[in-house]
């Protein structure tokens, strides 16, 4: 890139770093390749491999692919503005979320004939999941406004506000929601996340471009929120494999941060926006959170976090 390559650069830093990795992971583990043909093999692959594939790139018609559609409806700037909220709403999810579901799909996957364990670490990995996220979104909502008017060049920003809201909704129900279709994967049941994702694709189509185009960006991120609202149909249907608790997991932690927001609605108001007085809001928001999970849950989260602790620690 320094040379004056620009993109390109990347290209061949893409195409050096295959080659040097393919000698090197040869170097370090010989072996010669050849040709084996298994049709039972091929056959179990297949009817996992493909459906899993077909998800992936439903995913991408989803997502990506209403992103491109939408900005013909709503404009760049409204684009703009649902990418922002988008970004934010979706960084506790990311942060917390995919760590959690890389650890759980090979455990999932060795519990499948054990539905005692299954249950007890489907619950316990929902509430890990919603437990971080459900007041990380629902604090960075009501705080974001103080935040826009403190730093200046945020201030332009602000139409996005409301899409941030409907997007918060989105993302709150696929932190209690996500782990069930990863659920399905570990166990085999790749059919039925196939058929939700056909499900939430369509879903997506009709409603985000419908609503936007008749409610502008405000209408398209209502649209998302809609759409996210139909998983409680992957809630119903994994019920029916493992009877985790919804209580446990999700509702225990939503009222606990619920009451955080209430909170922080009423008391954003008291002082003049700060740095300083935002960060006594997330502290005492987040004392008040903990000690209604505390309340709700019990001494097993205090229990949870020093297992994990140590877990780290020993490593």
């Amino acid at each position: 890139a320094w040379q004056g390559y620009g993109i390109t650069a990347f290209t061949y830093a893409v195409i050096v770093r295959g080659v040097v990795g393919l000698i090197g992971i040869y170097a370090l583990k010989p072996w010669m390749p050849g040709f084996a043909f298994n049709k039972r093999s091929l056959k179990e692959l297949l009817s996992f491999g493909v459906p899993y594939q077909v998800n992936s790139l439903l995913a991408t018609i989803k997502d990506d692919g209403m992103t491109a559609y939408l900005g013909t409806i709503i404009g760049t700037a409204g684009l703009g503005y649902i990418g922002w909220a988008q970004k934010w709403a979706q960084y506790p999810l990311r942060l917390f979320m995919d760590h959690v579901l890389k650890v759980t799909f090979p455990a999932f996957s060795r519990m499948q004939d054990e539905k005692a364990h299954l249950e007890r670490s489907l619950t316990r990995s929902i509430f890990f999941v919603c437990f971080l996220v459900f007041p990380s979104v629902i604090g960075m909502y009501l705080l974001a406004p103080l935040m826009l008017e403190i730093v200046p060049r945020y201030e332009k920003w602000q139409p996005a506000l409301i899409p941030l809201g409907f997007i918060s909704i989105n993302v709150l129900i696929s932190a209690a929601t996500t782990q069930l279709t990863n659920l399905f994967n570990s166990i085999g049941k790749i059919k039925i996340t196939f058929k939700l994702m056909i499900m939430w694709t369509v879903l997506t189509w009709i409603f985000v471009p419908f609503l936007g185009r008749n409610y502008g960006v405000n209408g398209a991120a209502a649209g998302y929120a809609l759409v996210s609202v139909s998983s409680i149909v992957a809630v119903y249907i994994a019920k029916k494999y493992v009877d985790f608790s919804v209580f446990d997991s999700i509702i225990k932690p939503f009222v606990a941060s619920a009451f955080m927001g209430l909170f922080l609605l009423l008391a954003r108001y008291v002082f003049s926006p700060s740095i300083y007085w935002i960060g006594v809001l997330v502290f005492i928001g987040g004392t008040i959170y903990l000690g209604i999970i505390y309340f709700l849950v019990g001494k097993w989260i205090i229990g949870d976090a020093k297992r994990g602790l140590s877990a780290v620690y020993r490593r």
